[in-house]
C-alpha cells in the first residue's frame, strides 16, 4: 500500500510515544521509509522547566505543525508518523484555560493526515513530572479529542490493547499485517537488543507504563530465577 500520513493523539499516559515509535520500528524493518515527528510540548516543558501558560499555547501548536514539514507535502514514498498534533495543544488549552481559539488552526492541520489513531484509556496512568497532571484529566481530555474530531467530520480509529496487541491493532487500523511472534522477536532483537545489552533503551522517550522494556525486564528476571 502507499505510505500514509498518520497522526497519533490521545490523553496523557496512553502510550502515544510508545505506539508511534513501535510503528516506526515495524515499518523500518519492513523496508519502508519513515519520517517521525516528535512531540513539541514535551521538548518545550523540558527546556522551560514548567508547563506553558495560556498565551504560549498557540506558538507551541504552530511549532508542532511546522515540525511535520508539513504533512500536506510529504517526501514521496515516505510514511509520516506524528507523535501528537496541534489538536492536543488545542484540547489542553480548552481543558485548562477554557480557551477554544486554537481549534480552527489545529483541525485544519489535522485534516491533512490520512488517518488519525486515538490511543485508548485502557493503560494505567503513570506520573511523569511536568508532563502529566493526573489520572482525573484523562477522561475529559479523551472526550474533548473525540468531540473535536467528530464535529469536524474526521474519521478516527481508537487503539486498545496491551503491548504487542496494541501495536497489532494499530497496524491493522493502518491496513497493514500484524506481527506474528517470530517477526516481533526479530524486531525487538534487531532494534533494541535488550537481552545482550548491546543498546541503550530510550526510556526518556517512552510514555507507556506497560512498555516492552518493563515487560522484557520482568521476563528476564523470571528466566534467571529458574
Amino acid at each position: 500500500m502507499s505510505p500514509l500520513r498518520v497522526a497519533v493523539v490521545g490523553a496523557e499516559s496512553t502510550g502515544k510515544t510508545w505506539l508511534t515509535q513501535s510503528l516506526v520500528d515495524v515499518l523500518h524493518v519492513r523496508g519502508q521509509s519513515v519520517h517521525k515527528v516528535d512531540e513539541v510540548l514535551r521538548q518545550w516543558c523540558d527546556r522551560a522547566g514548567r508547563t506553558p501558560q495560556r498565551h504560549e499555547q498557540m506558538a507551541i501548536a504552530e511549532q508542532q505543525a511546522q515540525a511535520s514539514h508539513p504533512p500536506g507535502q510529504p517526501v514521496p514514498n515516505t510514511w509520516l508518523l506524528s507523535d501528537t498534533t496541534p489538536l492536543m495543544t488545542a484540547v489542553y488549552s480548552h481543558h485548562l484555560f477554557d480557551d477554544e481559539s486554537l481549534y480552527p488552526m489545529a483541525l485544519a492541520h489535522q485534516a491533512l493526515y490520512d488517518i488519525t489513531l486515538v490511543t485508548g484509556l485502557d493503560l494505567p496512568w503513570v506520573a511523569d513530572g511536568l508532563q502529566r497532571d493526573g489520572p482525573q484529566v484523562r477522561g475529559p481530555v479523551d472526550t474533548l479529542v473525540r468531540q473535536a474530531l467528530e464535529r469536524s467530520g474526521m474519521a478516527y480509529r481508537v487503539v486498545y490493547g496491551q503491548g504487542p496487541r496494541r501495536l497489532n491493532n494499530a497496524l491493522l487500523a493502518l491496513g497493514l499485517a500484524g506481527e506474528d511472534a517470530s517477526a516481533q522477536h526479530l524486531r525487538e532483537q534487531g532494534q533494541f537488543a535488550i537481552n545482550q545489552g548491546r543498546s541503550v533503551w530510550q526510556c526518556n522517550d517512552c510514555s507507556d507504563s506497560g512498555c516492552e522494556h518493563q515487560l522484557f525486564t520482568r521476563l528476564l528476571k523470571q528466566r534467571s530465577a529458574v
